[in-house]
């Protein structure tokens, strides 16, 4: 007996194309470096003694790590499962279906409109410049309906840092009328222009953070959203029960302890080490520009990206190709991943 159960389904989600993440568009190979995952397997110990049992919604030790390493009171502080949920959370909490709207600014993270679309949120684009800077005219001309601002920081994937006064123009622009979102994912690789300090200033200030880069947890899927304490407690209104499960906190904590933090900084200023040598080989190789960029990634434009792409892929070094003309995107990995991925680029070109 054959049944429409495609018909049972929301229209918007029938109708909607998924995020491709690296896993969804699989390959096969030895070197993996298309999803901005760190090459470092660090160990921990789980423990089993309280898995009979349900979490605590927001585990009190992880919560005061966090805020520890932020630099911001515990009632600053969401976990959730990874950031990504950070940005549902949002949606849900502050835009009403089929009415408010996101605003977001591409070429930068697709999740922010997949999780809009989920919710039948509008999600209006205004691009960044040319510069792959906020274009702040364009957005206060756009902000009509708008809840939610998202800006990527280190932006994603072209790898640099947008404008404080910018944010803190948008900020002021978007008072009492949205939220804006600084999504500081790879934040870790340059701490110093955190945005975090202006949490006290601005009251309509979201940092989304995560474990899954610099602290080499991607598989954990622990991310932190920090905001003024009335958001913090609008979120929790919506959140799932039990959002983090015992091994995620336990591991979590023992991230950000005094040891897990020294180990972390010992392997973000490896990969910078390794993201200068794989920056300073590509720049070396004709018709190749390396765009600057503060992530564990760099954005690289080819002359023909799309057969590069490919031979590569097909010889098992797995990479991602940009939304941006000519460019690959390529996560930094070890001195070997990097090493490799060089010279079967460097032989292809010559």
């Amino acid at each position: 007996m054959s049944q429409n159960i495609e018909a049972l389904a929301r229209k918007t989600v029938r109708e909607m194309t998924p995020y491709m993440s690296a896993r969804r568009l699989g390959g096969s190979g030895d070197i993996w470096l298309n999803a901005n995952e760190s090459p470092f397997m660090n160990e921990y110990t789980i423990k089993s003694d309280r898995l009979n049992r349900y979490s605590t919604c927001q585990p009190d030790t992880l919560i005061g790590a966090y805020a520890s390493y932020a630099g911001v009171d515990r009632d600053y502080v969401l976990t959730s499962r990874g950031a990504d949920e950070g940005i549902e959370l949002l949606i849900r909490t502050f835009c009403e279906p089929n009415k408010d709207a996101i605003l977001y600014c591409p070429p930068t993270y697709g999740m922010y409109t997949i999780s809009a679309q989920t919710f039948d949120v509008a999600a209006k684009q205004v691009p960044l410049k040319a510069d792959w800077q906020l274009d702040l005219d364009a957005i206060a001309a756009n902000l009509d309906d708008v809840k939610l601002v998202f800006v990527c920081s280190p932006n994603n994937p072209t790898g640099n840092l947008i404008n404080r006064a910018d944010i803190e123009a948008l900020l002021t622009m978007t008072a009492d009328r949205a939220l804006v979102v600084v999504d500081e994912a790879y934040i870790d690789f340059c701490m110093d222009a955190s945005v975090v300090d202006l949490l006290n200033q601005y009251p309509n200030l979201v940092i989304l953070r995560t474990l899954s880069k610099a602290f080499a947890l991607a598989g954990l899927r622990c991310g932190f959203t920090l905001a003024n304490p009335m958001v913090i407690e609008l979120l929790l209104k919506v959140i799932a029960p039990y959002p983090v499960p015992v091994p995620v906190a336990d591991i979590a904590v023992e991230a950000l302890s005094p040891a897990g933090l020294a180990r972390t900084k010992f392997q973000v200023l490896d990969l910078s080490a390794n993201r200068a040598y794989l920056q300073a080989g590509l720049s070396m190789l004709p018709g190749v520009k390396v765009f600057d960029g503060y992530g564990n990634y760099l954005l690289v434009e080819f002359q023909d990206s799309e057969r590069l792409f490919k031979t590569l892929w097909d010889n098992g070094i797995i990479l991602r190709r940009s939304p941006i003309e000519n460019c690959i995107r390529i996560s930094i990995g070890s001195r070997d991943e990097c090493e490799k991925t060089l010279a079967f680029i460097r032989q292809q070109l010559a």
